[in-house]
């Protein structure tokens, strides 16, 4: 459920002719992920913005507490439920290439189905709760997720993945951001 894009003037920063703030920025991205996707060249048009991300992105993978599996779970989730079809893509193909998400719940997140996995589901639960109710969840799915092994501090990384969520599904939405050719096999149908 793309939307339909509403920045019409802005266009991608290139790497190769950008200058100041973005091309630094730029720089940052291409030495984190090896090349400059197409969502960080639109959101390098506000600098911040792309820092930003790339900060909290780095944060939640590194500090969060998580599984790799449980990461992409998160990601997954909040970029579901934001009708982000660029992040779905991508942290498709992250999830069943780098980070272990069993292809059944893979597969669930994508089509908002049941998640075969009782912690899993869980922790989708919290997430898309914690999106869905602008940070105010129901007290049922706290203690479920609770129940289910997480933390309160689990909990408080799962703003900190909404919040990375924001800038880029946003800004995918904004720009109506083309899907990289490395993420092209899990483009949302």
């Amino acid at each position: 459920m793309s939307a339909k894009p509403f920045i019409k003037s802005l266009q991608a920063i290139d790497h190769a002719t950008a200058q100041g703030a973005q091309k630094e920025i730029l720089d940052v991205a291409l030495k984190q992920v090896g090349f400059i996707p197409n969502m960080y060249a639109n959101m390098a048009n506000v600098p911040g913005i792309l820092s930003t991300y790339l900060q909290g992105y780095d944060f939640f993978r590194k500090q969060s507490g998580f599984t790799s599996t449980e990461q992409e779970v998160v990601f997954l989730a909040v970029s579901q439920y934001n009708g982000c079809d660029y992040c779905t893509a991508a942290h498709s193909m992250i999830a069943d290439k780098m980070s272990g998400v069993p292809a059944d719940v893979l597969q669930a997140i994508r089509a908002g189905t049941a998640i075969p996995n009782a912690k899993l589901a869980a922790l989708a639960a919290m997430t898309v709760e914690m999106v869905a109710k602008h940070g105010q969840p129901d007290h049922v799915v706290v203690k479920a997720f609770l129940d289910a092994g997480y933390t309160e501090s689990h909990l408080l990384n799962i703003v900190l993945a909404a919040a990375v969520k924001v800038l880029s599904n946003y800004s995918n939405q904004a720009f109506g951001t083309t899907v990289d050719e490395k993420f092209a096999a899990y483009k949302v149908a």
